[in-house]
């Protein structure tokens, strides 16, 4: 009886004492040992949240303490601080060596990230938007966060695998990047590793290798800080240095912030200076810019009207349109949009309701944009027609010609003045079509057997601007036919493909999309580009501002 007593007791004693919450200001709100996975043992997570306004960007800290020691409470005061700021911080403990080797570690991080993005709505974080931030241990396991987010070689069998991993920004506070060159500049690292890793580098260097962040460099990591003192015994300052140049090399966003004199661990001047920099940072890559809704026509093999951000590329609404060319925002959400294969223009209401369609004896419709009047421009390239038709389908204006037909023609527009412009793709001219069908103007480019002219906008000033091919060109020319203005071509630094859908954003930039390049590109006044979005498998042929 006493030996079981005994036992009991000293098991008792043996438990790691119970966590204590911190004390948090008013404006913040804490959830506290919030469990995030149970694989090999419970880990938890304290989330710190601002109480007011979201969703928020969101910082996950990662504690250090050689992979075998340290508690997430070390980053409380950081977190209270964060979410003072507008973020959602949570810190996190993990599995520890010796009874959890790599990558039970890096494994728990990711879950951690994914527990997150999971449960973002009652968070109130925005799971577009997280950051991962720890130093020394924490620093390197931040940055594997950052740099395998593309890889599921670490995720491990924890829960929310349907969640992503990747994170958005990363601040690495001395974090070891190449654990083969950390024995011989290191005081711990002879007893850390081996521990963590499960052997020593003369006898398992491949992986040691695999735990180093600097081998995963990619043009695709996040937007990395590394802050790292020159005289630190644990970390060498060269281990930031290395990956300093090493993500440079590769094109990705990468700082090194030098402070000179300081060790392993900040404090005072140096702490607040680290601290200054991680908040900057983190303001400024996860803090969500001003976006726009644009809609565009995917004619590529998905087929799809997309609703998306810009220039985030947020997709929020997809509608089927078999490969259409062409897309118009409505007033109240709706969406006009043509549908070649089924020979029709069709109107949807914002949860994808078809409301109207029009027209029968349509060929193969390409363009259509609703009129002010309430009356609907379609142009159908393989009839060669362009007509207006009223709500109930029927014609009020009409003007065909067989320089159109066969697909010859491309997109329509009608101005402000009541003219109509349309674009003879197959020979690269524009045509300006009056109210009663008299041909008033038109514009040529050069080279006409060897380009192709896919949109025309009349701009308040009266120039028009018009979307080329071969090579990818947008120009804006004057009512006497001068070019007065041109973005991409052969003597741009900007180089398409193909230039289709074109939009002018109030402030004067452009919205380009290069056709055959599958991406968007915003082009400020003076012809720099100021945003690109890559598309993968979407080819966009025309494009629209949603106001």
């Amino acid at each position: 009886m006493r030996l079981a007593v005994f036992f009991f007791t000293a098991l008792a004693f043996a438990q790691p004492p119970k966590p204590v919450p911190p004390v948090v200001p008013d404006d913040v709100a804490l959830d506290f040992d919030v469990e995030y996975s149970r694989v090999g043992e419970r880990v938890a997570l304290d989330i710190f949240r601002p109480k007011t306004g979201g969703p928020h960007p969101a910082v996950l800290a990662i504690h250090g303490g050689g992979f075998r020691a340290g508690s997430r409470a070390s980053y409380h005061r950081l977190c209270i601080q964060l979410a003072q700021k507008g973020f959602v911080a949570a810190t996190a403990s993990y599995r520890l060596a010796p009874r959890h080797q790599f990558p039970a570690a890096v494994e728990d991080v990711k879950a951690a990230v994914r527990f997150l993005r999971a449960n973002a709505r009652k968070y109130n974080l925005d799971p577009d938007h997280i950051g991962a931030t720890g130093g020394s241990a924490g620093g390197h396991l931040a940055l594997m966060l950052g740099l395998t987010g593309e890889m599921t070689a670490f995720d491990g069998t924890g829960p929310h695998l349907d969640q992503s991993s990747k994170v958005q920004a990363v601040v690495n506070f001395y974090g070891p990047t190449d654990f083969t060159k950390s024995y011989e500049a290191s005081v711990d690292a002879k007893d850390v590793l081996p521990q963590w890793i499960g052997n020593d580098l003369a006898h398992n260097r491949k992986q040691h290798l695999v735990a180093s962040p600097l081998f995963y460099v990619t043009p695709l990591a996040p937007p990395t800080l590394t802050v790292h003192g020159t005289k630190d015994t644990y970390v060498a300052y060269d281990q930031g240095r290395w990956l300093d140049e090493r993500m440079k090399a590769a094109g990705a966003v990468h700082e090194l912030e030098t402070i000179v004199d300081a060790g392993h661990g900040f404090k005072g001047q140096d702490l607040a200076r680290a601290e200054g920099r991680l908040l900057a940072w983190f303001e400024k890559y996860l803090r969500p810019a001003p976006q726009r809704k644009i809609l565009i026509s995917d004619h590529g093999l998905k087929g799809e009207v997309v609703l998306m951000d810009w220039p985030s590329g947020k997709e929020h609404f997809r509608v089927p349109n078999g490969r259409g060319h062409d897309a118009q925002p409505l007033p109240g959400g709706n969406i006009l949009y043509t549908v070649a294969p089924d020979k029709k223009v069709y109107e949807v209401d914002p949860f994808g309701k078809r409301v109207w369609e029009c027209c029968d004896g349509l060929e193969h419709p390409l363009a259509a944009q609703r009129l002010p009047n309430g009356n609907t421009i379609i142009g159908d390239a393989k009839a060669g027609r362009v007509m207006e038709v009223n709500q109930a389908g029927q014609r009020v204006w009409n003007y065909t010609s067989d320089d159109l037909a066969n697909m010859r023609m491309r997109n329509v527009r009608r101005t402000a003045a009541g003219s109509t412009l349309i674009c003879v793709e197959a020979v690269a001219k524009v045509i300006e079509i009056s109210k009663d069908g008299q041909q008033i103007w038109e514009w040529q480019a050069p080279e006409k057997d060897k380009r192709r002219l896919y949109q025309a906008l009349r701009l308040p000033d009266g120039n028009t601007i018009l979307s080329l091919s071969d090579p990818g060109e947008v120009v804006i020319v004057n009512p006497q036919g001068a070019v007065v203005r041109s973005i991409g071509g052969a003597k741009s630094d900007i180089k398409m493909g193909w230039a289709s859908g074109i939009a002018l954003f109030p402030n004067g930039n452009l919205l380009i999309s290069d056709y055959t390049g599958r991406r968007l590109l915003e082009v400020d006044p003076a012809g720099a580009m100021v945003n690109e979005l890559r598309l993968g498998p979407r080819t966009v042929a025309s494009l629209a501002l949603v106001e």
